[in-house]
């Protein structure tokens, strides 16, 4: 087969015009980037108030492993095969982000004939809105330091600053570093770092935010350090929520795209879901939801993360109430969580399947406490076996679950159509959506039910100075907000090294930050690290760009 990349460039796509007319969105909503992206203007959701929802379908996997899920991939599949059988489905994704696509991905845009297109400009720079976020971010961390400089009237404790700055790179040389060395006339020298913009507050606010309004009321908010006496200073205290509006006024507009087989896509917004929330803007699901009978949303990495993060913050923000979840996996991951190593696994290894069914019935098991019927896609490999598929159908079908072969890499939406039919019979069902906690509960206690309730963790270990934090950010009025787990994707537990399911361990918190434009507080978890580095063979060593101007080497 061909790869993701020709299949991509050979690709004919349709006028991005084409594309929202055919969606129903007006031409004077649209605003075009190029002949096949474009921008819809946010003010056409008011035209749609009235205009009764689709249904929301959410798509989450099985935890991450190197040999990868095809989350992504089947998501468009999936939205490919519903419009095959006839109904108006919309795709909605987040923007990769660079550090990932030059590090370990290569790309986030799908695969094989289940790709959002043009695949290497959404890998890459796409229409700006992540350089936006850095850019507006970076400028608040800029007001910070001069306000240090130009005789802090605020009070600010330089030692108190915890707003950080950013940048859309895997960069761990930048994690830690001294700033304002040099003189007098360099600024003031205290502790800073970066992290990766995706895990940014501003990246979270530009999801959440329902229109400018909303944008610069929760830039406001943003606490950037605290004064000698303790206090909150915020972004409103800068006044430099304007201009942080004003570098993001365009980027709140939700970006549309196209699938290899023309079915609209949202791809707006980029929050990573081990640092931060992890699901696209609400604003694009929204209008996907009045747009198409069924909207086809994903969550980063797995249930206890994006997934969890989803039903927890998304939902109660943008007031949704999903009706399906599909749940992704595939011979090869739950081989990996059965102990196999990448390299082995092409060969037939039914033993080290049924051990990797543990990480399996964990998700399904975390998945059903949200009230949402499940369907597990079961991504098909070339490599995989009629022994191996029919072992994992065999042992969902057992847990009472439904599950369908999923062929969306290679066939496109005539691959998704057993998926498709197992969505639309749980769309029939009766909403039954509910979040895993209520608000009341301390910020203790909701850390500690989703580290039992969704990590299988025996006990939460918090450090003092955590407990201390917990127990201001309740005293300062944040104790009602939901909480945003900051945890190594690679494993259910706190360590990326534990495959599977396990058992017996304990949860370490070990900072607690607050984000309150966004609207939750983050617990930090084990050594998870808010900006990554690069792996010992970036996958930035295999793209190149042809003498025609074509990018290659993304996947």
């Amino acid at each position: 087969m061909l790869s993701d990349t020709t299949i991509a460039q050979n690709a004919v796509l349709k006028p991005i015009s084409q594309v929202a007319e055919d969606l129903g969105v007006p031409e004077q909503y649209v605003i075009p980037y190029g002949k096949t992206k474009a921008k819809i203007d946010l003010k056409f959701l008011n035209e749609l108030k009235e205009i009764p929802d689709g249904k929301l379908v959410l798509v989450t996997a099985t935890t991450p492993t190197p040999a990868g899920e095809g989350k992504t991939t089947t998501t468009i599949g999936l939205a490919q095969a519903l419009v095959k059988m006839g109904r108006k489905a919309v795709v909605c994704l987040r923007e990769p982000s660079l550090g990932p696509c030059f590090g370990v991905k290569g790309g986030a845009a799908g695969g094989g004939y289940s790709q959002v297109l043009p695949m290497d400009e959404i890998s890459l720079h796409f229409t700006g809105d992540i350089h936006a976020v850095s850019s507006a971010h970076n400028l608040l961390s800029a007001l910070v330091d001069n306000h240090l400089q130009q005789g802090n009237r605020l009070d600010i404790d330089p030692r108190r600053v915890v707003f950080r700055r950013v940048m859309d790179m895997n960069d761990r040389s930048l994690r830690q570093i001294v700033i304002g060395l040099g003189g007098k006339g360099n600024g003031v020298p205290r502790e800073n770092g970066f992290d990766i913009s995706v895990s940014s507050e501003v990246m979270a606010i530009l999801c959440l935010a329902g229109n400018l309004k909303d944008l610069k009321e929760r830039l406001a908010k943003i606490v950037v350090g605290y004064t000698y006496s303790g206090q909150a200073v915020t972004a409103c205290d800068l006044k430099a929520e304007g201009a942080m509006t004003a570098l993001l006024k365009d980027a709140l507009n939700p970006n549309l795209v196209q699938t290899i087989e023309h079915v609209p896509a949202f791809v707006h917004g980029g929050p990573f879901a081990n640092i931060a929330h992890g699901t696209n803007s609400l604003s694009a699901t929204k209008m996907a939801l009045k747009l198409g009978d069924v909207a086809v949303v994903e969550a980063g990495f797995a249930s206890d993360l994006g997934g969890e993060k989803f039903f927890d913050i998304a939902c109660r923000y943008g007031e949704f109430s999903p009706r399906c979840v599909v749940l992704v996996t595939s011979v090869r991951a739950l081989k990996m969580h059965g102990g196999l190593n990448k390299e082995n696994l092409k060969e037939e290894n039914i033993p080290a399947l049924a051990r990797g069914f543990e990480n399996l019935d964990a998700h399904i098991e975390n998945l059903s406490q949200f009230g949402v019927p499940v369907v597990v896609a079961l991504n098909r490999f070339p490599t995989d076996t009629e022994n191996e598929m029919g072992e994992v159908i065999r042992h969902v079908r057992a847990k009472d679950a439904e599950v369908a072969l999923s062929e969306v890499w290679e066939k496109g939406g005539d691959g998704g159509s057993e998926l498709a039919e197992k969505v639309l019979k749980a769309l029939e069902k009766p909403a039954g959506y509910r979040p895993l906690y209520d608000l009341e509960l301390s910020l203790t206690e909701k850390i500690e039910l989703i580290a039992d309730r969704v990590y299988g963790a025996a006990g939460v270990d918090f450090t003092d100075p955590v407990r201390a934090a917990l127990e201001d950010l309740e005293v300062g009025g944040y104790g009602k907000l939901p909480v945003c787990m900051a945890k190594t994707q690679m494993s259910l537990s706190d360590d990326p090294k534990k495959i599977g399911r396990p058992k017996g361990w304990r949860l370490t918190v070990r900072e607690v930050r607050l984000s309150a434009g966004a609207g939750f507080v983050v617990p930090i978890c084990g050594t998870i690290m808010t900006m990554p580095g690069l792996p010992r063979v970036p996958a930035a060593e295999s793209v190149d760009v042809d003498d025609q101007g074509r990018v290659t080497g993304l996947f």
